[in-house]
């Protein structure tokens, strides 16, 4: 199986300021076929990484599908904020 959070963070890496801030992991699924990542970072960079109207968010949807397609699963991306506290 590709390293699908490894390859997800390599993609969304140079698109935020605070680096040391984001993670990529693996979420619990309840559909075998699909893989879910959490991508967590700033308030900033999450705004940044989703885009105006979703236009990024969708586009690394779309690049990860292509990621996940040699081991027949589908991809879901959700972006969470870290709260201000931790940041």
């Amino acid at each position: 199986m590709a390293e699908l959070d490894k390859v997800l963070y390599d993609l969304v890496s140079p698109m935020v300021s605070d680096k040391e801030h984001l993670t990529v992991e693996f979420g619990d699924s309840h559909d075998k076929r699909e893989v879910l990542l959490r991508v967590k970072a700033t308030n900033e960079d999450i705004a940044r990484l989703i885009g105006r109207k979703g236009s990024m968010a969708s586009a690394l949807r779309q690049v990860m599908s292509v990621a996940s397609h040699t081991d027949n699963k589908r991809v879901n991306i959700k972006f969470e904020e870290i709260e201000e506290e931790n940041a």
